[in-house]
């Protein structure tokens, strides 16, 4: 029962929050000046992705678009559109959640893999039609998959570090709702 109890849901959703700021430090530390050659995964949107679709609770619509909003500000790309996709692609991924439950991890990891090819794919198609550079081709692609790489890792760790596994069937939060 302490589980699914409101502390614990309001501890992971600080827990959320506090992986955000940390990710986004990261990435404006200075440890390289030259332009990079190689892109490094999405670590936030894989993370998003990985507990909207074992505990969408711990993610709600609110948190992530202020969050990825924070990231598109921060990190300098257009305002909103990569965190406008992602949510869209969230809570398309949480509505997915119940059919995902007795499926394999492969399942899982195929249904982020497209909707994370979709997002990138509409991300540099708008980009394109706004007339904004999104930058090389090849560095968006390789970003996709590193991402889709790290998915894996960071699900597993998700899983062993705070139990955010997948709802079982009948299972109910703290007021009798299903999960």
């Amino acid at each position: 029962m302490a589980e699914r109890s409101p502390t614990k849901l309001w501890i992971m959703r600080l827990a959320y929050l506090g992986f955000a700021a940390l990710i986004l430090f990261a990435h404006l530390l200075p440890l390289e000046t030259t332009p990079q050659r190689f892109a490094g995964p999405d670590i936030l949107v894989a993370l998003t992705f990985a507990w909207a679709l074992r505990r969408p609770q711990y993610v709600p619509m609110l948190l992530v678009a202020l969050v990825l909003f924070l990231a598109d500000l921060l990190l300098q790309r257009p305002p909103g559109l990569w965190a406008a996709l992602i949510l869209l692609s969230t809570e398309w991924l949480k509505s997915r959640d119940r059919s995902l439950r007795e499926n394999t991890f492969v399942a899982e990891w195929v249904t982020v893999g497209s909707t994370l090819f979709l997002a990138t794919l509409l991300y540099r198609l708008i980009l394109g039609l706004l007339i904004v550079s999104p930058g090389a081709l090849s560095l968006s692609f390789m970003q996709y998959g590193m991402t889709m790489l790290a998915y894996p890792l960071i699900a597993g760790a998700s899983y062993l570090a705070f139990g955010t596994q997948r709802g079982k069937q009948g299972e109910v939060d703290h007021v009798g709702r299903r999960i």
